[in-house]
């Protein structure tokens, strides 16, 4: 017994320090390949993506993301206590419905390290990486990896895939309009389209321009979308 006892602790350890480095490796370089993504070309999605850094990416578009799935990203530590509790509160009193309150640091760490789906094992999991990438990434990290690894659309990830398809042009040079129009896909990005226009899309991003109205000013958001 202690020599199994001691050869499942040396295999901890040795998954603990290689998902340690990938974290770190990840701060610098991003993925070869998420699970996600592997997930998208095995159902016959494809896999089209193209990495872009944070300064080519334009300033629309991260202000449309925080603005649609997480305005709160600049100033938590990872975790919206808040939207979890009324989310928790929802689904007891909706069993049939399900509201998500994932921040954008968490679903970078489903994304990037976990896989899809809503077993207690990756939930828990989702809790450690994101308070990893918290402390070693820092936000424009994060958010320069939300918009790289996002799916938005089927076989689709990231911000530059994404704004060649709908738009024709780089991630660099999407207008308001045009990121609102991408932001309003993400809840559900495989039913949710740009083009053709979804009524929900057509619905949605008028708010969130209105929305990236409002929080534009604030000096936090300034700092991350420069």
């Amino acid at each position: 017994m202690q020599k199994i006892g001691r050869f499942l602790l040396k295999i901890f350890l040795w998954l603990f320090f290689l998902q340690l480095a990938y974290i770190f490796f990840c701060k610098w370089i991003n993925p070869p390949i998420t699970l996600t993504q592997l997930s998208s070309v095995f159902h016959g999605y494809g896999l089209h993506r193209s990495y872009v850094d944070f300064d080519k990416m334009s300033p629309n578009i991260k202000l449309a993301v925080m603005s649609s799935e997480d305005q709160l990203f600049p100033t938590h530590s990872g975790f919206n206590i808040d939207a979890i509790e009324k989310a928790v509160a929802y689904n007891k009193k909706h069993p049939n419905k399900t509201r998500g309150a994932s921040t954008i640091s968490q679903q970078v760490a489903k994304n990037v390290f976990l896989w899809q789906d809503r077993s207690y094992i990756r939930k828990g999991l989702e809790v450690y990486f994101t308070f990893m990438i918290e402390k070693i990434w820092g936000k424009k990290r994060i958010l320069e990896m939300y918009l790289n690894v996002s799916e938005m659309g089927k076989g689709v990830f990231g911000i530059q895939a994404a704004a060649k398809r709908d738009f024709n042009k780089n991630a660099k040079n999407l207008s308001r309009s045009e990121a609102a129009m991408i932001a309003a896909c993400l809840p559900n990005p495989k039913v949710y389209t740009v083009k053709p226009l979804s009524r929900y899309v057509a619905d949605r991003y008028g708010d969130i321009l209105e929305q990236m109205d409002d929080l534009g000013p604030d000096p936090d958001i300034q700092k991350l979308i420069k």
